[in-house]
């Protein structure tokens, strides 16, 4: 099926409604603190507290400097661009794999940022956008929150399968939290499942790609939320214990990951078992082989703060795993010893964050690791912390997106792989020979410039999913068969009965949950 055909609106038209709710967090977090003068002497430890805390307050609110940016011509820009690739050669990293991912925790390479690490972040975040790419967000249909594609064609029908990974296993997870915007739910009756969504997937590196960077890579790439706001909304901002140490991750993120019920069809065991059971079998099988593998855990938003979740349980179950987490828009998801085991685990994790999206400063809009540059006495663990290097972008470095707030497309995924491919130096303009597609920022919100003509918001099935029928008629088709979506057991018997010869249709057939 070509690309054109299948593509998808994924973002609701809920931008006013945003707008009110970050103008609430927004004005919160710029009221004043008045503190009374004292009336005698003030002691260092004193004053240096109250510049703290008042600095605390409007941290991220401050309005950075405009970067310099170069001119363009857009009456040749189509010409220029529309006539070169959207990507450059690979280049052959097998000896520098470690450097790439953090053995010395990316030193002198995220500033400036070496060409061969902003691929592979780039990489990472496309396997995270196929997460949204692939989701079915239509209430309308009976397959809502599920994958649209069958694992076995889900690169080739994003068009991924020029970065040589092969898609494994599905990951499913529900929530026993009230978290409406995250579960995505059919308006209709019978339907593929009433409790679970498609979070995301396990994928493996292919031997070409394995050869080329020097390892067999396993990916697990977690489904994060489009609008900035609505999940934190529905958080209960508790943190809850972790592992056997001090360590505290936010109850809503650890419900997610870890939430099962029997009495379910997919989430009989849950997010946290479905990928564990699967990274293991992948390990065990290339290790076996005499083969060196790595761990790399991609999401953006919310699926950021799952791959955080992911990579404490990888790297304390699995002996000698080199883990990576790359995350996009990310919040903070535990407390300061949280972050202090992972390190202690050897989990290397960057954090791209855009300094206008909002959600990296939650939870802990105020109280957060900050905190620990003031004289306080304790180990702080109510106070939520990030964890690992930071990659920090900067909308207005690129010529190509527009001047003003625009919540929702602060947070997109999109925005983040686009600054990303223009990003250089913090000294330094936007890279021109960025060759990442521009109007991939358009996708699902209103970036771009209106001198690129990009149409907002333009991914979306053709004729919104309808097909004309053979009477002349309107109507939504049903799905392939082979990508309906079936529970984890009879996926695996599904693939084995189609290797053994048996039909499609008489393999793969619609199951509801009950």
């Amino acid at each position: 099926m070509a690309l054109s055909t299948m593509i998808y609106n994924h973002l609701p038209t809920s931008q006013p409604i945003i707008m009110n709710k970050l103008s609430k967090i927004h004005g919160l977090a710029h009221q004043q603190v008045v503190l009374d003068q004292p009336k005698t002497k003030t002691s260092n430890r004193v004053s240096s507290l109250t510049e703290s805390l008042s600095h605390l307050l409007h941290l991220h609110l401050e309005t950075p400097p405009r970067t310099n940016t170069h001119q363009i011509n857009w009456n040749l820009y189509g010409e220029e661009k529309l006539s070169t690739p959207t990507t450059s050669p690979k280049e052959v990293i097998a000896q520098n794999w470690r450097d790439m991912h953090a053995s010395s925790n990316w030193d002198n390479l995220l500033d400036p940022l070496h060409p061969w690490l902003r691929r592979e972040i780039i990489k990472y975040g496309e396997f995270a956008q196929a997460t949204y790419d692939a989701f079915d967000f239509d209430s309308h249909s009976e397959y809502c929150g599920s994958c649209r594609y069958n694992r076995h064609k889900l690169f080739e029908t994003l068009g991924l399968s020029g970065n040589g990974y092969k898609v494994k296993k599905n990951i499913y997870a529900m929530s026993h939290v009230n978290m409406p915007q995250w579960l995505e739910r059919s308006k209709l009756a019978e339907t593929w499942s009433k409790d679970s969504n498609w979070m995301g997937y396990v994928a493996v590196s292919d031997d070409e790609e394995t050869r080329r960077i020097g390892r067999r890579d396993i990916v697990v790439a977690w489904r994060g939320t489009v609008a900035p706001t609505e999940w934190y909304e529905d958080l209960q901002r508790k943190l809850e214990p972790i592992g056997h140490g001090d360590a505290k991750a936010e109850h809503g993120f650890l419900s997610l990951y870890t939430s099962k019920k029997d009495s379910t069809r997919y989430n009989k065991s849950s997010a946290s078992e479905q990928v564990m059971k699967e990274v293991t079998r992948l390990v065990e099988l290339y290790r076996e082989k005499g083969e060196e593998v790595s761990l790399t855990i991609t999401g953006h938003s919310l699926g950021g703060a799952l791959a955080l979740l992911n990579a404490y349980e990888a790297a304390s179950t699995i002996p000698n795993l080199p883990v990576s987490v790359i995350s996009f828009g990310a919040p903070r998801v535990g407390n300061i010893a949280f972050r202090d085991e992972l390190h202690q685990l050897g989990v290397k994790t960057l954090r791209v964050v855009i300094k206008q999206d909002v959600v990296p400063w939650m939870p802990g809009l105020v109280f957060n690791e900050s905190l620990q540059k003031l004289e306080i006495t304790g180990t702080l663990g109510w106070v939520y912390t990030h964890v690992g290097a930071e990659l920090k972008l900067d909308v207005r470095s690129s010529p190509y997106l527009k001047r003003g707030l625009n919540w929702p497309g602060f947070h997109s995924l999109e925005t983040y792989l686009h600054l990303v491919d223009g990003f250089v130096s913090t000294s330094s303009t936007f890279r021109e020979e960025a060759r990442r597609d521009v109007a991939l920022v358009n996708k699902a919100c209103d970036m771009l410039v209106d001198e690129l003509r990009i149409p907002h918001c333009w991914y979306q099935l053709a004729n919104k999913g309808l097909v004309c029928n053979a009477h002349g008629r309107w109507v939504k088709p049903k799905r392939d068969p082979e990508d309906i979506p079936s529970p984890h057991i009879q996926e695996n018997i599904n693939v084995h009965a189609l290797e053994a010869g048996m039909q499609t249709q008489d393999v793969l057939k619609p199951s509801y949950s009950v």
